[in-house]
């Protein structure tokens, strides 16, 4: 997921004064714990060996990086790589590693279990696995073990990143309200292509567009929660407990029925399931607007969201319609992710308390806040007496503008390793005055993601970090994207029309079969059953 942060370049840090990080060091004066760590080279920071960031952890935790990096483009092909032929180091980030990942190197004793670490030396980590539900269950493997720590990264519009964003100047322009259900949501897509909003004369408005290759596009990632649970990817949800694959169900041929009626009356883009996310921008920034809504997690996907180019002031998000049947759902997402912090079997004991004790600092709150937004006085402040919080209550922090040119190396680590942003950080900040002024684009974030909490059940949300069992892994890697391909396909067809949905469902539903539908569910049943007891 992209995480949009108000944030950029660097400047010279001022000397740091969070708080919540242990002061403990993990060597002797003068002889520090070196580490050696293989981590990607991000791009804005020009070398993690001289990065302030690097230097202050080094300084507080009496320890010394010996850095192994390489470019992000390349970095998951050469941890494999060294992975297999076993040169590796005592500590690898950002690592990206599955779940079936932890378990095989796990096992293979690769990756040391991190548990009685965390007893022992971390008790940041250990208080997190206690206070936050899903964590410790998304950690822990199906032997018991914790083989990797993941990077935690709550953000309320992340949760929440099925949405719809919806031209209001035209609403006001025709007189329209916000649309609230998936009949008036027709009525104003079909009134933004007959009535000229952009008042050009033209019919040249495209009522609603996307794209698939950016989060939170296609035509069913909002559209379909009207109808039944919809995460927009693989299409799992639950029943009743019952794992179910959304797209076989009854309520998602409705949910075609409706995107096919808006498709065959040119409400929605013909590219919409051909285009990129570039043709999309191109879509937003002709120089007489044309789009009347857009299918996407973020507005600044298709639009520059500064006061330069105002007209993303236009858009506004449109709350989870309710279905002919009186479905109103949000597509709902949280958890703890791929482990992106693990400690190999090449660590002395030393140098596995240094590393546990590394990441239980990234685990504080101080640690978490400098690896996003810098050193205090550079990144962020301590909010002035007065200010108020996203939630109307005494703000604890203020970010601050860093004015340097773009490409400046960066002085914190961009969230390398792991860390815990929980919500209650992120909304700590002061709220900017004007949503939709410059500085302010996660706030505005947020309160887009506030009209779409009422509408989450996460009950019949699939979790996206449960562990599959081993003897399956290789399964479910092979089938995932099969069936996943077969769902989007099918779905282009029936709403372009090259598919006729009464004639062809069952034929289509028969079509799971052949993909082994049924084991694949199975397995999942079998997970999520073992990650609640």
């Amino acid at each position: 997921m992209v995480i949009v942060l108000a944030l950029s370049g660097c400047s010279k840090p001022a000397e740091p004064k969070g708080e919540g990080g242990s002061t403990a060091k993990t060597g002797e004066p003068g002889s520090p714990v070196e580490l050696t760590v293989f981590a990607p080279q991000s791009a804005g920071i020009e070398s993690l060996d001289v990065n302030p960031f690097s230097k202050h952890i080094e300084e507080k935790l009496g320890i010394k990086f010996k850095w192994n990096t390489t470019p992000d483009a390349v970095f998951n092909d050469k941890k494999l790589l060294m992975l297999a032929s076993g040169d590796y180091p005592a500590l690898i980030m950002n690592a990206g590693i599955s779940k079936a990942d932890q378990i095989k190197y796990g096992m293979q004793g690769a990756f040391i279990p991190l548990n009685d670490l965390i007893e022992q030396h971390a008790p940041n980590i250990k208080k997190a696995m206690e206070e936050i539900p899903y964590l410790a269950p998304a950690m822990t493997a199906p032997d018991g073990n914790i083989y990797a720590l993941p990077k935690v990264n709550e953000c309320l519009h992340c949760t929440y990143g099925q949405r719809m964003w919806i031209n209001t100047t035209w609403l006001e322009k025709l007189g329209l309200e916000m649309p609230q259900t998936t009949d008036e949501f027709y009525e104003v897509l079909k009134a933004f292509k007959e009535k000229d909003p952009n008042g050009n004369g033209k019919a040249d408005e495209i009522p609603l567009t996307t794209s698939l290759d950016v989060w939170g596009g296609g035509v069913d990632a909002f559209l379909m929660n009207a109808f039944i649970y919809n995460n927009g990817t693989s299409y799992l949800s639950v029943k009743d407990g019952k794992v179910i694959l959304s797209a076989t169900e009854p309520e998602w041929k409705e949910g075609l029925k409706y995107l096919r009626k808006l498709y065959s009356e040119g409400l929605i883009d013909k590219g919409a399931f051909t285009q990129n996310g570039d043709a999309v921008k191109q879509l937003g920034n002709k120089s007489e607007n044309v789009v009347g809504a857009v299918g996407y997690a973020l507005i600044s996907s298709m639009l520059d969201t500064t006061d330069a180019k105002p007209r993303h002031k236009e858009y506004d998000v449109v709350p989870p319609l309710k279905g002919p049947n009186g479905v109103q759902l949000a597509g709902y997402s949280v958890g703890a992710g791929d482990g992106s912090f693990v400690i190999t079997n090449k660590a002395t004991e030393e140098e596995r308390i240094a590393a546990i004790k590394l990441a239980d600092y990234l685990f504080s709150e101080e640690g978490t806040v400098m690896t996003s937004w810098g050193f205090e006085g550079d990144g962020w402040r301590k909010a002035e007496a007065g200010a108020l919080d996203y939630n109307g209550k005494p703000a604890k922090y203020e970010a601050l503008k860093r004015d340097v040119p773009e490409g400046t190396p960066d002085v914190t680590w961009w969230q390398l390793g792991t860390m815990l942003m929980v919500n209650s950080i992120r909304e700590s900040f002061v709220a900017p005055e004007d949503p939709l002024g410059n500085g302010a684009y996660e706030y505005r974030l947020w309160l887009a993601a506030k009209k779409y909490e009422p509408f989450a059940k996460p009950e019949l949300v699939y979790p996206t970090d449960v562990f599959i069992d081993p003897a399956d892994a290789t399964f479910i890697a092979q089938i995932q994207k099969t069936i996943q391909d077969y769902v989007k396909s099918n779905l282009a067809q029936f709403v372009t029309g090259s598919k006729d949905i009464e004639k062809d469902w069952d034929a289509y539903v028969s079509g799971f079969k052949g993909l082994q539908l049924d084991k694949y569910l199975e397995i999942h049943q079998k997970a999520l059953d073992n990650q609640g007891s």
